[in-house]
């Protein structure tokens, strides 16, 4: 049993096979999927796939910081609705001074926009980084302060940024990027103390070897959990269970029969 926790399974990449790569997930033993809405667009479609898959898919809404520009006056209330709805984190959100798709100075303005949403809903926020570390560090624990917990997804390095991260009481999320070959820092995952570590696909992105240049999916994080199971000691059922664990306290995650019944998702036209 595990967890995919961050997968743009409603993106176009899925679009022709959905069904069957949801029954794959299941078959390889996925018991809860966390679909990343990266915009508000990708978080109108997360939220009817999770409403196709109760108790399997859950959903996130946020900007990430390639969308930064796009952020309007009236996002955040978009945002708070999907909360409403169900969202079960703000997110994918953060920074990326790697491509610099949007302005920097933009990106941490719209990257601490969520973050004060996260501090007024208390959902957890799912955080990229990408060649910002230093920045990254420090909204981190400014968040922190706030009470906000979050996760840093497809986390491999640095050091500094994990034991912020651990030290805000947050989570990290290992990807396929621990199998692959370049990848030669064992010690990193061994690190991440019991209870705080994710495992992921970020599908269609980043399949593990030997999957590695093509279109990833779900369960394909079997691979990845072998691959920290194998470096930490621990047997398949051990690592799945923890990292399960660890994700459904990191998501707040219920059973369907307990959870409320959610508020009307917002439509694309409503997110207009």
């Amino acid at each position: 049993m595990f967890a995919d926790s961050h997968v743009h399974l409603a993106g176009a990449d899925f679009d022709d096979d959905r069904a069957a790569v949801v029954a794959r997930a299941r078959e390889a033993g996925c018991r809860a999927i966390i679909c990343i809405g990266e915009s508000i667009e990708a978080a109108a479609r997360a939220a009817r796939l999770a409403e196709e898959y109760p108790g399997l898919v859950r959903f996130t809404a946020g900007v990430h910081p390639h969308e930064a520009s796009d952020w309007t006056p009236t996002s955040a209330r978009q945002l708070a609705e999907f909360i409403a709805a169900g969202a079960v984190a703000i997110g994918e959100c953060g920074l990326d001074y790697h491509y610099d798709h949007s302005p920097r100075d933009r990106q941490r303005q719209v990257f601490d926009a969520q973050l004060d949403l996260a501090a007024a809903t208390g959902r957890p926020v799912v955080v990229h980084s990408r060649a910002a570390e230093d920045d990254t560090i420090a909204a981190l624990r400014s968040a922190a302060a706030a009470g906000v917990r979050g996760v840093l997804h497809c986390y491999a390095g640095s050091a500094a940024l994990g034991e912020a991260a651990m030290q805000a009481g947050w989570f990290v999320s290992f990807s396929g990027v621990i199998t692959f070959k370049r990848f030669d820092d064992d010690a990193l995952i061994r690190e991440i103390p019991a209870g705080r570590w994710l495992v992921e696909s970020d599908a269609p992105y980043l399949a593990p070897v030997p999957y590695r240049g093509r279109r990833n999916e779900p369960a394909h994080v079997r691979l990845t959990l072998a691959k920290v199971a194998a470096v930490r000691g621990l047997s398949m059922q051990a690592a799945g269970a923890e990292s399960f664990a660890a994700t459904a306290r990191c998501f707040d995650l219920r059973m369907p029969e307990a959870a409320d019944t959610p508020a009307a998702v917002p439509t694309l036209s409503q997110a207009d």
